[in-house]
């Protein structure tokens, strides 16, 4: 798999929004990739370097719109620490 194809998008939400100062990035990856690809991946899109990966399998909510109910897709996600001596990403940057 290319690195675009393993690491999808990131999430932007108020607990990742707190990690971002401590290099601590989040994003949704390909449910096959493991951790090993995900350090490899966003050290080559972004050009930093990684210290470890943590992952999780988030499965998805019930939703309901009216009588009909179904659930939200389920997908993995990726939380990836920076090392200390490494840049920023600069994405995240303006967001912070």
């Amino acid at each position: 798999m290319k690195a675009h194809d393993i690491i999808i998008k990131p999430i932007l939400s108020e607990k990742s929004y707190a990690g971002i100062a401590n290099k601590k990035y989040t994003f949704v990856v390909a449910k096959s990739a493991n951790k090993t690809e995900i350090k490899l991946a966003v050290e080559e899109i972004f050009g930093v370097k990684v210290d470890y990966v943590n992952t999780a399998n988030v499965d998805g909510k019930m939703r309901r719109m009216g009588a009909h109910q179904g659930l939200t897709p389920s997908y993995k996600k990726a939380i990836v620490q920076l090392k200390k001596d490494s840049k920023s990403i600069e994405f995240f940057d303006s967001l912070s």
